[in-house]
């Protein structure tokens, strides 16, 4: 299997919820979805500046609505937070208006992709972000690939 290139959506936020150190994102009780803490996810990703060391932002914007825009783009879908979301064995539900509850420093949002899943990386070529012509494509029946790099193919 092959894995896309760390410089797509998908790639990084699965490496950040995977990444012990990151606080602000986690995955349900099922590894199926992701929990977003927005305060959090403001301060510890958001808000800090590129290192001397030379590391890139990880993301190129400041703005939380911007990546809720790109999880929409790439087919993640939200869900009500609830105590019974993050339940073992709950199953995903679409998200009411309002849905959000506050947790730590800001609105708990969960989202949800069929391909992204805690222990399967390799799913991650099948989450397509959905432009126009991609849209056109799935709509036509055709098949829509993703970027690859040969160096994370195992």
């Amino acid at each position: 299997p092959v894995i896309p290139r760390p410089c797509t959506f998908p790639m990084k936020l699965w490496l950040l919820v995977n990444n012990p150190c990151v606080r602000s994102v986690r995955w349900d009780a099922r590894g199926e979805g992701l929990f977003i803490d927005q305060g959090l996810f403001e301060q510890e990703v958001l808000a800090v500046e590129p290192s001397a060391a030379g590391e890139d932002e990880l993301f190129k914007t400041k703005n939380f609505g911007s990546i809720i825009r790109q999880l929409n783009l790439y087919g993640f879908h939200k869900l009500t937070v609830s105590p019974s979301s993050s339940a073992v064995g709950s199953v995903p539900r679409p998200a009411v208006e309002g849905g959000d509850s506050s947790y730590a420093d800001g609105p708990l949002h969960h989202f949800w992709n069929p391909h992204f899943r805690f222990d399967r990386p390799d799913l991650l070529v099948k989450i397509k972000r959905l432009t126009k012509a991609n849209k056109e494509k799935l709509d036509a029946g055709l098949e829509v690939t993703s970027r690859l790099a040969d160096d994370l193919q195992y």
